[in-house]
């Protein structure tokens, strides 16, 4: 059994996407997956599975199409995966709400960061399924757009931290 974080982009923020978390976690253990929980209320769900991460992705994603009607970009990582995340940020220096990783599903191609637009005081750095960003002046003014990482979800270090430790959690 392998331990997976699931990340589902564009749930409950912004007014779009509603998905009542107590919904997620059902849908989850209907699938089979096992000590399923929920992290805060933005579609991040942990759980156990003998899936492989391709099974996990194809089982939830179709589950979600049917709840929701349309398709729900969900991103999946293990527990090592995501610890690794932890490890690599290199802005770790930096406060936890001011600093994220931008998850995709494949690897980065080496020159994404060159189609960058809106940037002015983030700084960011390739990872292998990610891109760590510093938010200088702060999340909620940026205008920052990865070109290429649109398919993407955003959770910030805190999150990503506290994933990781459910995750790894006996």
């Amino acid at each position: 059994m392998e331990s997976y974080i699931a990340l589902l982009r564009a749930v409950n923020v912004g007014g779009t996407g509603k998905m009542p978390m107590a919904d997620l976690k059902a849908i989850c253990q209907e699938l089979g997956f096992e000590r399923v929980q929920t992290y805060l209320a933005s579609g991040n769900v942990v759980f156990r599975s003998g899936l492989s991460e391709d099974e996990v992705k194809t089982v939830l994603n179709a589950r979600l199409l049917a709840y929701a009607g349309k398709p729900v970009i969900t991103l999946i990582r293990t527990a090592g995966e995501m610890a690794d995340v932890v490890r690599r940020n290199p802005f770790a220096e930096q406060a936890g709400n001011r600093t994220a990783a931008l998850f995709v599903d494949e690897p980065l191609a080496a020159d994404i960061l060159d189609h960058v637009v809106g940037q002015k005081s983030e700084k960011l750095m390739l990872g292998v399924r990610e891109i760590f960003i510093f938010y200088g002046e702060g999340m909620a003014d940026s205008r920052l757009r990865i070109r290429g990482a649109e398919s993407g979800t955003v959770r910030n270090m805190n999150t990503v931290a506290a994933l990781a430790k459910l995750a790894s959690a006996p």
